[in-house]
């Protein structure tokens, strides 16, 4: 296995800026297991799906994590990804090299935060001088969303963005990343859905910077994925367990619901209820135990998400796949289109 593997060219042109509008208008390239591949719409989900099947969503939320300070005469490009308590918080910074510990960082006269540690990683551990409710709140005043880097803003961000990137589940706050499977969805197409009986639940993966960062090694099983903090209830659990006994299907929304499904998920598929950390990583190879359709948006080359939807489908199907939607014109990434995969069927 080589990182070359998951590379592939794409115009620029075909990096979606926005989202779809209506969002169930977006396109849906429909990935058997083994037939043709069909191209329809996300709106065309309650007759692609079975009544009895079950969508699992994502309801993290995304936090405006991205702030701009000044130390002296310096601007810091500041994304907050992990809230430590107590007003401290894991972060990234532009320019990290020039910060010392004891350092203040100045967002506003009413918000600032003083250098704490360095990481060997290369992330800082900030403290602000706020926390609880009136952190959050000095955070909405101050923050942007934190957009991927291909998604081009001016500084201080777009207003749009505020409600663009958050999906309709988002409930729990946490994340610096959206679960952009579920961007696609409104009450319409839940209500279209129900009318099929197909039902849907939620867990809640906070998704972490590791969604941004590159593979950079040349073995991709070298790479190391970054923790993020996931909650499965007891009460979806049963959910699931009870529609896989019925026979129906499991659909991931999201690689992220994918991933925490399978970090939940028993050797013999049954999901239980989970709450912590997981570093799960999916690579080709990997014996998926819990999630029989996967719906998710077009994946940057050379990414960790782009290997987790190749050991689902399998390489060559994904780059056939993938080859297929540029000549046809699919938008890309974040706000792009998405695809519906079947599993593989293990040899």
């Amino acid at each position: 296995m080589h990182l070359d593997d998951f590379d592939f060219g794409l115009p620029r042109g075909l990096i979606a800026d926005h989202p779809c509008e209506p969002r169930e208008a977006a396109r849906l390239l429909v990935i058997p297991s083994s037939t043709e591949f069909e191209d329809r719409r996300i709106a065309d989900l309650p007759d692609l799906l079975r009544p009895g099947d079950l969508l699992v969503f994502n309801d993290t939320k995304v936090i405006p994590a991205r702030l701009d300070g000044r130390r002296g005469e310096a601007t810091i490009e500041i994304t907050l990804h992990r809230d430590l308590g107590g007003g401290a918080w894991r972060a990234f910074a532009k320019g990290a090299r020039r910060l010392r510990i004891g350092d203040t960082i100045v967002f506003a006269t009413d918000f600032v935060a003083l250098v704490a540690e360095k990481h060997p990683g290369g992330d800082l551990t900030l403290r602000f001088d706020l926390e609880g409710e009136t952190f959050r709140k000095a955070l909405a005043r101050h923050g942007v969303m934190p957009l991927p880097p291909y998604i081009k803003r001016p500084r201080g961000g777009d207003a749009r963005d505020r409600s663009d990137y958050q999906t309709m589940f988002a409930r729990a706050e946490g994340a610096v990343a959206a679960p952009t499977a579920g961007l696609h969805f409104t009450e319409a197409l839940l209500e279209a859905l129900a009318g099929r009986r197909i039902g849907w639940t939620t867990l809640t993966l906070h998704v972490g910077p590791g969604t941004f960062l590159p593979v950079k090694t040349a073995d991709p099983r070298d790479h190391k994925m970054h923790a993020e903090w996931g909650v499965l209830s007891a009460e979806t659990a049963k959910r699931i367990t009870t529609t896989q006994r019925a026979g129906g299907r499991i659909v991931a929304v999201g690689t992220t619901s994918l991933r925490l499904l399978e970090s939940a998920a028993a050797e013999n598929g049954e999901i239980r209820p989970f709450a912590g950390e997981t570093r799960l990583f999916i690579l080709p190879g990997y014996r998926f135990r819990a999630i029989d359709l996967l719906l998710t948006n077009f994946h940057l080359p050379r990414s960790t998400l782009l290997m987790l939807v190749a050991a689902f489908a399998g390489l060559d199907r994904i780059k056939f796949a993938y080859a297929h939607a540029i000549a046809s014109g699919y938008r890309f990434f974040s706000y792009g289109d998405a695809c519906l995969i079947e599993r593989q069927k293990p040899e």
